[in-house]
């Protein structure tokens, strides 16, 4: 039951400043409405074209549905996201960061960072990470904070660690960090914004 689950995600978070985003990636309708039911009102997706076919007619249901972009975007993609959602999460290269600003200058974004270096994964390296915020800032872009996704072979404290010293140099106020396996290790590094689905919705 996700009214169960969410209980267990709830008393986790309390007591920590952060924003639950609810995974809803190839969830069932059903499962989205009893989400919608419980008063869940924050969601994440990965594709653009999935999400929409899963929240464009329920925008005008749910006024106060906010929606996360929390999967790479493509340059082709942006300005259909830029409509349906209210933050990005993956911006990590000067030609997105552009295409963004052409089209949503007031888009909150995150920083997807790469701490793990891994050569599969999207994300801007740790080194170049002050240089591209640095080009956010001067091109007009609204940087909110950073995002990683630790390692799946790697404990995530370090990474967790990692990204919320480099936010807190860059005086960057949010941490979008912790999914369903590691979530409460990534309230005790700071996170403002966890992103679960597994454990909320059950394995799809």
């Amino acid at each position: 039951m996700i009214s169960d689950s969410l209980k267990i995600i709830r008393s986790a978070v309390d007591g920590f400043d952060a924003q639950l985003i609810a995974v809803s990636k190839q969830q069932s309708d059903e499962k989205i409405n009893e989400a919608l039911d419980l008063g869940l009102r924050t969601f994440g997706e990965n594709r653009v074209q999935e999400a929409q076919s899963r929240w464009a007619h329920r925008r005008d249901l749910y006024s106060d549905l906010k929606l996360h972009l929390i999967g790479p975007l493509q340059t082709n993609k942006v300005k259909d996201a830029c409509t349906l959602f209210n933050c990005i999460h993956t911006l990590d290269r000067e030609k997105l960061a552009r295409a963004i600003y052409k089209h949503a200058p007031d888009m909150p974004c995150f920083i997807q960072v790469n701490t793990g270096n891994e050569p599969q994964k999207a994300g801007i390296s740790l080194e170049n990470l002050d240089n591209f915020h640095q080009f956010c800032v001067d091109l007009g872009i609204k940087i909110i904070g950073l995002m990683c996704i630790p390692p799946l072979d790697d404990r995530p404290d370090s990474h967790f660690k990692t990204l919320e010293e480099r936010a807190r140099s860059l005086n960057l106020p949010n941490l979008s960090m912790g999914m369903s396996g590691d979530y409460d290790i990534a309230l005790e590094y700071g996170a403002t914004h966890i992103r679960v689905g597994s454990k909320l919705f059950g394995k799809r």
